[in-house]
Formats: C-alpha cells, sequence, structure tokens
C-alpha cells in the first residue's frame, strides 16, 4: 500500500490553490482549551455553551467578560505548535494559499501564515456591542480610561464585547462569503483538527469536492469529514503535517 504521506504529496504537487480548514484540534495541540474541554477552577461550574451568548452577555455582562478575559489570558500564554509552523512554510509551493479557521486565535498569524479567514471572529479584539459605527465597531480597550468591566463604548455607551461569534450569531459575511469562493476555486483542500460538526464551516470540504477538489484530512480522531476524504494522515497535526513538509521538500 501507498504510504498515506506520499499519496498526499503527489496529489499537492499538481496543485495550484490549496485550501485549509483548521479547528479547535491545532490550537489545542498549543494548549488552548477547547469548548467542550470542562472549565478548571472558579468556571468549572458554568456551561461556557450558556456564557457564550448574547442573551448571557446582556443579563450578566460582568461575568461574561470576566469569562472571555480568562480565556483571553490562555491564548496570550499560548504559541504556535510544529503545526502551524509547518502550514506556514507550505506556502511556499503554491501560488495561491488562503487557511481558513475556526479558531478566534492568531497562532496561525505567529507562525508566518499571510492569508488567514477567521470564521468565527478574533479573541484578542473588542468590538462595540451595539455595532453603532458599523459592523464590527472594533473598539481598542487597551485606549480606554477605565476600569469598568467590560468597559462601554466611547461612541455609544454600551457595553464592549469579545470580537467573537457566539451562540445563536450569524458568522462575520465577507469573512464567510470568501471561505466558499476559496473553497470552490481549491484544487486541494486539507482539513485539519476539526470534528465537522459546527456548520456552516462544516460545509467547505463538501464544496471543494463538489467541485473537483480532494479533500485531505490531518486528524487523529475520526471525524464527519472523514467519510469524504480522500487521503487521511491519522494523527495530531503537529505531528503529521512537519511529516508532510519534510515529504515536499525531498520530492523537490
Amino acid at each position: 500500500m501507498t504510504d498515506p504521506i506520499q499519496q498526499v504529496v503527489t496529489i499537492l504537487k499538481q496543485a495550484q490553490r490549496l485550501a485549509v480548514l483548521t479547528g479547535a484540534g491545532v490550537s489545542k495541540e498549543s494548549g488552548v482549551p477547547t469548548f467542550r474541554d470542562a472549565l478548571e477552577g472558579l468556571w468549572a461550574r458554568y456551561d461556557p455553551q450558556q456564557l457564550a451568548t448574547p442573551d448571557a452577555f446582556q443579563r450578566n455582562p460582568k461575568l461574561v467578560w470576566d469569562w472571555y478575559e480568562y480565556r483571553r489570558q490562555m491564548v496570550r500564554m499560548a504559541e504556535p505548535n510544529p503545526g502551524h509552523y509547518a502550514l506556514a512554510a507550505l506556502e511556499s509551493y503554491f501560488p495561491e494559499m488562503v487557511v481558513i479557521t475556526q479558531n478566534v486565535d492568531d497562532l496561525h498569524e505567529q507562525a508566518g501564515s499571510s492569508d488567514v479567514i477567521h470564521l468565527h471572529g478574533n479573541i484578542a479584539q473588542s468590538k462595540c456591542f451595539a455595532n453603532c459605527q458599523g459592523v464590527p465597531t472594533l473598539i481598542d480597550v487597551a485606549e480606554l480610561d477605565t476600569d469598568e468591566t467590560p468597559p462601554k463604548c466611547p461612541h455609544c455607551g454600551a457595553y464592549v464585547r469579545p470580537d467573537v461569534v457566539w451562540f445563536g450569531e450569524i458568522l462575520p459575511e465577507d469573512a464567510l462569503l470568501r471561505a466558499y469562493h476559496i473553497s470552490e476555486q481549491a484544487d486541494v483542500m486539507l482539513v485539519i483538527g476539526t470534528s465537522g460538526m459546527v456548520t456552516p464551516a462544516a460545509n467547505l470540504p463538501e464544496v471543494a469536492q463538489y467541485n473537483g477538489a480532494p479533500v485531505i484530512e490531518v486528524n487523529p480522531d475520526t471525524s464527519m469529514i472523514t467519510r469524504i476524504a480522500s487521503v487521511k494522515l491519522d494523527g495530531p497535526s503537529g505531528v503529521m503535517l512537519p511529516r508532510l513538509l519534510e515529504a515536499l521538500r525531498n520530492d523537490d
């Protein structure tokens, strides 16, 4: 049987446009907990799905803000893992490569990926809850002269909230439309560390496959993507992507 990594190398060598979809598994390898992970310490008694909603923020804005500050602190301590760096290095092999991520951290950018679409927002950013100056109305909290938690929008006085997509909210239109376009135009789609259960992101591999692109999955677990994958690399991204990069280099 052909080595799966060599199968992927053969597929990638024929591609001009590579689309990459990454999920929580990639960030988890850097120590960023997923939403499914049990909360610890002061937050152990809370259900994340009950905190990450507009209604929860309106009911208790300080509680939700403080929880996101806790999550932001964990993200700030995280560093890109070998999978992030290998993915960034793959850019040199393709005229066009775009990373579409469900993750709200900036670890892809830290590792050197130059074109990243954030489907679920950016946890490091904050915005006006009312988006009073347009969608989104980003607010630099560090520039606000206040100790309030959460702070207030300097334009309209509404509370400031994290710039992430909460349960019950729609994804940023520009990001989603571009993600669909990239998926439709891709020669190959690499799907890494995602369960394939959260739509509409989970639809993108099917869009790519429908338009003729083979789907390659990198995941230590069986997922909803596995059934449509042309090749599956069984393992974490921090192990499999450096191996894939090395195989590509050796094939030059």
